[in-house]
């Protein structure tokens, strides 16, 4: 079947052209993963979207097809999903990291997933999985082992999704973002019964949550974070958009330190997140963004409504629970 009749939906002209329906939206994904997609078709759909802007049906229809694409996930399931697609060019060591592995010690199988090789700087999401512990799955059936065996695990993109993968990497021939980005975040691709997801604009936390409710997904978290990482800044009170019970929920993360610092800014190496995980940093406000963040992503998992509380003692017995 050809794109040309979603094309036609979305550019017939002033007056003419309107948003797909969700159905629309999920019928146009199923063709564009198609490798026989009409390249021509499939990046005006991408460009006449960033032009005109995504809706909440749209990223939902899309999504649901992406996820129907998958294949059948195998052994355990993750309890919170983590997706990490930012571009990383506003940030400086990817603490979020160690919020993640945080999680995971306090029995909740964290899944991260995502597409950062591209990132320029000192250390790529990618660079500090193994000197973390956080092992990197070559397989999607091997990522529910290493739900079992580690309790966290990071699942590459091109290993996740060949086909959203090239959908992505258009980005490198339009010179800009697409939807696609988006959908990523909302992918889930293990079923997990809750999520936490970064944006880098404002304007997507609403956006996502309402897609996420049109997807029937149950507890979300989207997050103005580091960099467009789920990461919270600990210096400043951000507002937080998602669901709860698969209801509109907002809240608020609150400040934990007053210490104001750009992630830009930060001058550490690599080596920090493991010497700040051994007690061989001291360094408040790393700490103090691995805390505020694990907080958040623990409450969005729905293990506890005091999650800053509940950090700070995984970080007390963080030798004890996991080891890097």
């Amino acid at each position: 079947m050809s794109l040309a009749p979603y094309v036609r939906i979305l550019a017939r002209g002033q007056g003419r052209a309107r948003p797909f329906t969700l159905d629309e939206a999920r019928e146009a994904m199923t063709l564009m993963l198609r490798e026989d997609a009409d390249p021509e078709a499939l990046g005006a759909i991408l460009m006449l979207l960033r032009l005109r802007g995504e809706t909440a049906e749209d990223i939902a229809g899309f999504t649901s097809a992406a996820r129907a694409s998958l294949p059948e996930w195998q052994g355990m399931r993750p309890a919170l999903d983590w997706p990490s697609y930012a571009a990383g060019r506003t940030r400086g060591l990817p603490w979020f990291l160690l919020s993640a592995k945080l999680v995971a010690g306090g029995g909740v199988p964290v899944l991260l997933h995502g597409w950062n090789s591209h990132q320029q700087g000192r250390a790529s999401v990618r660079d500090a999985l193994a000197p973390l512990g956080i092992p990197n799955a070559a397989t999607m059936a091997e990522a529910g082992a290493l739900l079992q065996s580690h309790g966290i695990a990071y699942l590459p993109l091109e290993v996740l999704s060949p086909r959203l993968m090239h959908l992505l990497r258009l980005r490198d021939k339009f010179g800009l973002r697409s939807c696609v980005n988006t959908v990523l975040r909302m992918l889930n691709p293990g079923a997990a019964p809750a999520a936490v997801q970064g944006v880098f604009h404002p304007s997507y936390r609403e956006l996502q949550a309402d897609a996420g409710r049109l997807l029937g997904d149950a507890r979300l978290s989207v997050l103005k974070g580091g960099g467009g990482e789920f990461e919270h800044h600990p210096a400043k009170d951000i507002a937080v958009y998602g669901l709860r019970d698969g209801e509109s929920w907002t809240g608020f993360t609150g400040r934990s330190i007053a210490e104001h610092r750009r992630l830009a800014e930060d001058e550490l190496e690599p080596q920090a997140l493991s010497a700040l995980w051994a007690g061989e940093l001291d360094d408040a406000f790393a700490r103090a963004t691995v805390l505020g963040t694990a907080g958040l992503a623990l409450e969005a998992a729905g293990v506890t409504k005091e999650g800053a509380l509940m950090a700070e003692d995984l970080w007390a017995r963080r030798r004890a629970i996991t080891s890097v």
